[in-house]
């Protein structure tokens, strides 16, 4: 074996030095202006000759020559013996070296400053602040609704931390939510999946996290890591997290909540879509209603405490509140329930669900006896339903779910057909016909968006039409834009009939929207934003997914807009007293109404009104609707 040299050894430790970094340089530098300042000021006391002066002092001799090295120009007007200035021009060499080293390792150690900064590594020492683990198109809405939420708050934080570029994150987080008002977003680079980087979004002193699915091939799997990550960490909190995570596929769902337990609130994207697809398709406006809810931006479902109302039936508090709705009761130790009996007695410690424009404008007005127009309320009339025709354009992986849900909600007899452009939709329809109850399924192979197709298929027979994008096949914009064709075949189909059909569409981006709207389509279902409006007030109140679960979930009661004329009399002025007692009477409750004068006026909410001041009037027409919470 071959021994190392003296001068290699030298260099290995002169290469060990230098790596070690800036704050290493800078002490090394130090070292050598010292050590030749020293040398310097020795030689010349050996010399005996100090220039014109003869300084004998030590320290003076010291200080000149730290002069000499800092500056190069002092050494201008130096005289004395020829020793003496080549001691002095020796020094200031050395300066010379010393500081412009010094500059360079100053530069290059605030450049790799910065470009770490950039990188997002560093540890965020927030408290109480919401952390969002991941990227995707989702998170502009959640951010933007986040910040809506916490507007009366005086100081709040977003951590956001995914497997992308700090500055990228922050650039089109300002493009896409340029006003964050009172909310400072902070954008950290990391892994979600990993335990020592998700420790720098600093989850231990959050007061909610966020776990946003993945744009790869198997995202759920990538979400379940995540949920280990945050619960299994052995330097984890004491307390309990508040974790809000989507998955996908439902049979991921019990190991999610395997692992996450109470800790976790999870929300299925693909069965909260489809609910809310076959739901609206069947009510035109339905969609505007649950944005409505879930929108930070208006009214949102609250609970609240009244215990001045312990003993009152919940029939009662329906217009106890001059401002507020009341849709629900949530006992001390047990789920909320929307719509209970409406004798139901409120007990100490219970809680109400409300509708409400915002926590802190919640207010009992205590009216229980309220002025109701009696003569304006319609008598109870059963309408025996009957079989419905409904016609899917498209297809994703969430149609199956989607005629899932269908069935449970349309009357035996009722027909449902799938037009698309895959050949292998027709192996899925003949899978979904063999669970059908009460739908007939039938498939017919075309282009959604040839006109020749669309009127073959006699649209104008069908009582509702729901158009899916092709999500997995197209990109958005390109999936979007078969939907905009097809929609403006569809309004001139509906144009020249006199049978009125409902039109149900699947947008994939939020701002292919006002585009869509010259179409008038009833309805419009952007998936990843209702989802990231969901995640938003989970986030805020982990007690409203049971409340949403309830909602979306065919069994129990769910919002309907019913035609106005079956509970209240026409054309005249009525209080929402009024419409709250026809709907008490039939064990519901009203939230709202919408006008279809204004169905395609944007800026009123297409017609869409949740949470009227109850003593305020309104004439209501042909055609309006009254939004209630009922069981069928």
């Amino acid at each position: 074996m071959n021994r190392a040299s003296h001068g290699e050894r030298l260099r290995y430790l002169f290469d060990n030095f230098m790596a070690r970094g800036t704050v290493a340089l800078l002490l090394g530098l130090f070292a050598a202006s010292v050590l030749v300042i020293l040398a310097v000021t020795l030689i010349v006391l050996i010399v005996g000759d100090v220039a014109a002066g003869d300084v004998r002092d030590p320290l003076e001799l010291l200080w000149r020559n730290l002069l000499r090295t800092l500056d190069p120009g002092t050494m201008g007007g130096d005289t004395g013996s020829p020793q003496f200035l080549l001691a002095a021009l020796a020094v200031t060499f050395g300066g010379l070296f010393v500081i412009s080293a010094l500059i360079g390792v100053i530069n290059s150690g605030l450049e790799g400053k910065l470009a770490e900064l950039r990188k997002g590594r560093s540890r965020v020492i927030e408290e109480g602040h919401v952390v969002i683990l991941g990227w995707t198109q989702q998170i502009f809405s959640i951010v933007a609704e986040l910040v809506e939420a916490n507007a009366n708050q005086r100081r709040t934080t977003i951590v956001v931390l995914a497997d992308k570029d700090k500055v990228e994150m922050e650039d089109e987080l300002r493009l896409r939510v340029p006003e964050t008002g009172r909310t400072r977003v902070v954008c950290r680079s990391g892994s979600p999946i990993d335990l020592d980087e998700i420790d720098i979004a600093n989850v231990q002193t959050s007061r909610a996290i966020v776990v946003l699915s993945p744009d790869s091939e198997d995202p759920d799997a990538d979400v379940i890591k995540t949920l280990l990550a945050i619960t299994n960490d052995p330097n984890r909190r004491a307390a309990p997290y508040h974790v809000v995570a989507e998955l996908h596929d439902p049979r991921n769902l019990e190991i999610a909540r395997m692992i996450g337990g109470t800790e976790v609130e999870l929300v299925l994207v693909g069965d909260l879509i489809a609910r809310i697809t076959a739901q609206t398709c069947r009510q035109s406006g339905l969609s505007l209603v649950y944005t409505e809810l879930l929108d930070f931006g208006g009214d949102e479902i609250y609970f609240t405490s009244q215990p001045t109302l312990t003993g009152r039936t919940f029939g009662e508090s329906l217009t106890a509140f001059s401002d507020t709705s009341v849709i629900g009761l949530r006992r001390r130790d047990g789920a909320p329930e929307l719509n209970p009996p409406m004798d139901t007695r409120l007990e100490e410690g219970d809680q109400l669900v409300v509708i409400a424009a915002d926590d802190d404008r919640i207010n009992l007005a205590g009216i229980f006896e309220a002025p109701v127009q009696e003569d304006l309320i319609q008598p109870h009339q059963p309408v025996t339903p009957q079989p419905e025709r409904t016609l899917i354009l498209g297809w994703n992986w969430r149609a199956p779910a989607i005629i899932a849900e269908l069935d449970r909600y349309v009357p035996p007899g009722s027909e449902l057909m799938v037009l698309a452009h895959l050949p292998e939709v027709s192996g899925q329809i003949d899978e979904a016909r063999a669970t059908m109850r009460n739908l007939e399924l039938r498939f017919q192979l075309g282009d959604t968006t040839a006109r020749r197709t669309l009127d073959g298929l006699e649209v104008a027979s069908y009582d509702h039409v729901i158009i899916l994008c092709y999500s997995e096949v197209l990109d958005v914009q390109r999936a979007d834009a078969r939907t905009l064709v097809s929609l403006l075949h569809l309004r001139d189909i509906a144009a020249h009939s006199t049978h009125r059909f409902s039109i149900v569409s699947e947008m994939l981006d939020l701002r292919n929207r006002s585009l869509a709207e010259v179409t008038r389509a009833d309805d419009f279902i952007v998936s990843d934003r209702l989802v990231s409006l969901m995640l938003s007030q989970i986030a805020e109140n982990k007690h409203l997914s049971a409340v949403f679960e309830d909602i979306f979930d065919s069994e129990g009661s769910e919002i309907y807009l019913k035609p106005a004329s079956d509970y209240v009399r026409l054309g005249e002025p009525l209080t929402m007293y009024t419409m709250i007692e026809a709907c008490r009477r039939r064990n519901e409750v009203a939230i709202g109404y919408r006008l279809m004068a204004q169905a395609n006026d944007q800026a009123r909410d297409y017609g869409v009104v949740i949470n009227p001041a109850k003593a305020s009037s309104v004439t209501l027409a042909e055609g309006d609707r009254l939004i209630l919470l009922a069981a069928d």
